[in-house]
């Protein structure tokens, strides 16, 4: 994996600007595709054992291919990548038990406030306010996934409180990666590998300390399929995307990107579930879409036309 290097703060082009965009989306359709995925593993293994399996599978895939990297700076790789791997850990506890607790569909909804969440984060990180365009694209982007997500009525539970709490905790990820990286020199994929390792370490510190003695591993193909499949794209490939793109561009866009996600929930929620979404639920999807677009036209001209690339 390429390292990023100590190049001085400078303008996106237009056409990295453009990449950078369309890998955020990327990542929004894998991660709308995880909610019935991850379901269908959670009906064989509990939520620990899953997660465990799922970090440490994934750590042991990329631990080869940044093994030089990370030897190359491993201090300072490690001062960010273990604070960020436990926010992450928190961020896939709330999450993991909030999907197997609640609607798929309210899943979607109530992780999608990280977007009306983040540039409040940033703004107080930062020290510096998000503009009033960006609130409103924020707000429109939830009444969206609000109507895409409760069309059928809304009933809180427990698992709605997880998937509160996840939300806050990914505006607080965006944001902490990009004030831990800003101005290091530091490879993303290392970064990426400890964040995994780390949440795997304290997935498994967790399973011992409920009084787990032992894991045992499913043989269903109906498990290792998703799993798979969440290791290789949900979780190895997206946040390699994430941890990469963030350090790029601003918490803001990025969270303005991945509130698409629920639309794209809803479209493998009807291709591979054969859910319906009705004419409320297209609407949502639209206000979603045009308040990205929207949300990421005011900050490019409230930051001179491009988000400004930070030293890696």
């Amino acid at each position: 994996m390429q390292s990023v290097q100590t190049l001085g703060v400078r303008q996106l082009s237009p056409q990295r600007m453009w990449l950078a965009d369309l890998s955020l989306l990327l990542v929004a359709v894998v991660w709308g595709s995880s909610y019935s995925v991850a379901k269908t593993a959670l009906s064989l293994v509990p939520v620990l054992p899953f997660l465990f399996i799922r970090f440490a599978l994934t750590s042991a895939l990329i631990l080869p291919l940044v093994r030089r990297e990370l030897a190359a700076n491993l201090p300072g790789t490690l001062r960010a990548g273990i604070p960020l791997g436990g926010v992450l850990f928190l961020i896939f506890v709330c999450e993991t038990a909030g999907v197997a607790n609640t609607t798929a569909a309210n899943a979607a909804f109530l992780i999608s406030l990280c977007v009306v969440l983040t540039p409040v984060v940033e703004g107080i990180t930062f020290r510096r306010f998000p503009g009033w365009g960006t609130l409103a694209a924020a707000g429109l982007s939830c009444v969206g996934a609000g109507l895409l997500a409760l069309e059928h009525g809304y009933r809180f539970s427990l698992g709605d409180l997880l998937m509160l709490a996840a939300a806050l905790l990914r505006a607080v990820m965006v944001t902490a990666t990009k004030k831990l990286t800003q101005g290091r020199s530091l490879d993303t994929g290392a970064l990426t590998a400890v964040q995994l390792i780390t949440v795997a370490a304290l997935t498994g510190v967790s399973l011992l300390a409920t009084g787990a003695q032992g894991l045992s591993l499913p043989t269903d193909v109906k498990f290792w399929g998703p799993m798979l499949y969440l290791c290789l794209f949900c979780t190895l490939l997206a946040f390699y995307i994430q941890t990469h793109m963030v350090r790029l561009t601003t918490p803001t866009r990025v969270s303005m990107l991945m509130g698409t996600e629920p639309v794209f929930g809803a479209l493998f929620a009807m291709l591979l579930l054969g859910e319906r979404v009705s004419p409320q639920g297209m609407l949502g999807g639209g206000l979603i879409v045009a308040a990205t677009y929207y949300g990421i036209r005011r900050e490019n001209a409230r930051r001179g036309g491009a988000p400004t690339e930070q030293p890696a």
